[in-house]
């Protein structure tokens, strides 16, 4: 059976009977809990169902918004968010801008694919429309620059040659089904089979909707290749007012880099390209500012006539080197650092390293904070708690340093304990526990800050 949209693609109301309205379920094509709803079937229907590589259109059914339109044998199936009363005369409104766009996606396929097989003996194994952007899979390795600049300037020859294009049906068992391009019928398909023509071009099995002429593609744009699966050719392309979109967000672009560069489009790339090397080249001299910062603070405080026992930091601008840097030059044998680095508002670091028996004691309790909304913080907003032993870095912070309570017992082998955190909504990153201890060794390793015992 064909529907009114397979007789005629460019209704945009129609005036029906509903036949029968049953409780049903949607499950939302992002995913996430199913939507309950009703299924829908009309005595006939100007919405399309999804086939052929074609999404199902949207519109309304009266007043109510039909979400999904699929094919169940001769029937289509309309889910919509109420109940309609069988037997009611309804009115049927197409989405008419997401109908049009489908169909000059689908024609230029058609397109494409014909002239790709006549140009050069490339075949078609199947296609996606994309909201964005459709692909071709093209049963071929590899495809040229010159062959895809062929290839578009013949396709839009060809509709500037206001090609028409027509629908007819033929009987299951005509001969002349197998003189048609087909990849197949589905399983469940009754009745005529479906054939779309561009005359002197291309004849095709095919279900969806289309235009009536090549000119009203209006144009097609081939943006390259991509490598497809099983040895085969992704070809990408947009069609009619896709390419229209294209150029304006192209030339959106244009504008605003014109003003932020300065200079015309022309000499963009190179702008770019010098803006890159001097972006990679501050960002070397920082990294270098960094460790000398590192050293010059890590001996400032090893000069200190009395050095204290703690030595507590917290730095914006750092990174793990830089904390590394601290930690070498102090030493961690008789000195317990606690570090940290990062924006406040940002993910960041945290560095707890120093003699055994201390890191071993302070590191596992810091799995008491809450990591999933821990952002970094100077170091005095950080908290540890070790038995009944409490440690509670110094209240200045960013640079500073100041005495917390004597940890006795100290070991000569030096600990680290150290964990990256992560503000709400984003994802943890590990945490290490590495201790030492002569020749032996241990580690606790933490992942979305559940804390695994060594």
């Amino acid at each position: 059976m064909a529907f009114r949209c397979q007789r005629d693609s460019w209704a945009r109301q129609f005036a029906t009977r509903v036949v029968s309205c049953q409780a049903a379920e949607l499950r939302p094509e992002g995913g996430g809990a199913p939507v309950r709803g009703f299924q829908v079937v009309l005595e006939d229907t100007i919405l399309f169902p999804e086939g052929g590589g074609q999404p199902d259109d949207r519109g309304l059914i009266g007043e109510v918004p039909v979400l999904r339109v699929t094919r169940r044998g001769p029937e289509a199936l309309h889910f919509v968010p109420a109940p309609l009363e069988p037997g009611a005369a309804v009115v049927l409104s197409l989405d008419w801008d997401r109908r049009f766009d489908h169909m000059q996606q689908h024609s230029g396929q058609h397109l494409i694919t014909a002239i790709a097989e006549q140009m050069f003996g490339f075949k078609t194994t199947s296609w996606e429309l994309g909201r964005q952007r459709s692909l071709i899979e093209l049963d071929t390795p590899s495809m040229t620059a010159e062959q895809v600049e062929a290839l578009e300037r013949s396709v839009n020859e060809k509709i500037r040659e206001r090609v028409p294009v027509t629908v007819r049906e033929l009987a299951a068992d005509d001969p002349e089904i197998e003189t048609v391009r087909s990849r197949g019928l589905p399983d469940d398909h009754a009745g005529p089979v479906r054939v779309v023509d561009i005359e002197g071009v291309d004849s095709n099995m095919c279900c969806g909707t289309h235009v009536s002429n090549l000119s009203d593609l209006q144009v097609i744009k081939l943006l390259g290749t991509e490598k497809g699966k099983k040895n085969k050719t992704n070809l990408v392309f947009l069609a009619g007012n896709r390419v229209l979109k294209s150029m304006e967000q192209s030339h959106s672009t244009e504008k605003a880099l014109t003003s932020l560069l300065k200079n015309g489009p022309g000499e963009h790339v190179e702008a770019v390209k010098r803006l890159q090397s001097s972006v990679k080249l501050l960002q070397k001299n920082n990294l270098n500012l960094l460790r000398d910062i590192a050293v010059l603070i890590a001996r400032d405080f090893k000069s200190k006539p009395v050095r204290s026992q703690l030595f507590v930091l917290h730095r914006k601008e750092g990174d793990s080197e830089f904390m590394n840097i601290i930690a070498n030059e102090i030493g961690t044998e008789d000195t317990l650092l606690f570090l940290t680095v990062g924006d406040e508002k940002e993910a960041g670091l945290f560095l707890l390293a120093g003699p055994v028996e201390a890191v071993e004691n302070l590191g596992p309790s810091l799995n008491g904070f809450d990591i999933g909304r821990a952002s970094p913080r100077p170091a005095s907003c950080y908290r540890a708690e070790a038995g009944a032993r409490t440690w509670q870095p110094g209240s200045r912070a960013g640079g500073s340093h100041a005495a917390g309570p004597r940890i006795d017992a100290v070991s000569a082998a030096p600990a680290t304990w150290g964990l990256s955190t992560a503000p709400a909504g984003r994802s943890q990153s590990r945490a290490c526990f590495h201790k030492q201890r002569g020749d032996t060794s241990a580690s606790l390793i933490l992942a979305q800050g559940a804390p695994v015992n060594p």
